[in-house]
């Protein structure tokens, strides 16, 4: 089986980039003369996705008209969060469920997204199929985080998510593949994604999936510009 429709996350207002994102869009930013959308638009369709669904909010034209101007040769339909922003959950929940289909990858492009995640994403789709998941994470060590000042989220053993009282040592990289079903019991339209996650915790239902590649994090404006030095070529 394969994940065929994805959901890319925009519609943040990306605070901890300002003043860029004032009047950019964090998933507009460039690193080497590409915004970062483009680059996570360009791994999911070498990945195979055939459809992506875009929500938006914060300059929302800006990302309707970049999309509008560029050929990505894939179906993509943006949704807008017109009146307020629905949060991490509420913002995929919405788009699930008026789409015939239950899997969805959904990605964050505040990860700089290259080819080299390519089998990384095809292992992980099949550890998603082959114990029969209903939300697994792609997750990396913080040791080979760009940004040291990130901390860990998560501990993983034998592809379950749990978290400890003393330490996490895993970084949730911004992607994941999920069964919509996840949102059965949840009737309130604005949420955070993590509140599903420790759900499934707590029934040990979480599952993840580790990255050896390095993580390149835009996380904020100072991060940004070093990333931006890192990546010219």
């Amino acid at each position: 089986m394969k994940i065929k429709k994805a959901i890319i996350l925009c519609a943040g207002y990306g605070k901890r980039l300002q003043p860029l994102t004032s009047k950019t869009p964090k998933p507009l930013l460039k690193i080497n003369k590409k915004t970062l959308l483009e680059n996570t638009i360009n791994l999911l369709k070498k990945f195979g996705i055939k459809e992506v669904f875009i929500n938006t909010h914060h300059l929302s034209d800006k990302i309707v008209k970049f999309i509008d101007k560029n050929n990505f040769n894939l179906k993509i339909q943006i949704i807008t969060e017109k009146k307020a922003i629905l949060g991490t959950g509420g913002g995929i929940s919405n788009i699930t469920k008026n789409v015939k289909e239950e899997l969805f990858l959904v990605i964050n492009p505040d990860t700089i997204w290259n080819t080299r995640y390519l089998k990384t994403l095809q292992s992980m789709e099949k550890i998603f199929f082959k114990k029969n998941c209903k939300n697994i994470l792609l997750m990396v060590h913080k040791s080979k985080s760009f940004d040291k000042n990130l901390k860990g989220d998560f501990e993983i053993k034998h592809n379950l998510i749990k978290e400890s009282e003393l330490k996490n040592n895993f970084i949730f990289t911004g992607v994941q593949i999920l069964n919509k079903k996840v949102f059965k019991d949840i009737k309130k339209r604005k949420f955070q994604i993590n509140n599903v996650w420790q759900t499934l915790i707590k029934k040990k239902k979480l599952y993840g999936f580790e990255s050896k590649l390095k993580f390149f994090h835009v996380t904020d404006f100072y991060i940004y510009k070093k990333l931006k030095k890192k990546f010219k070529y």
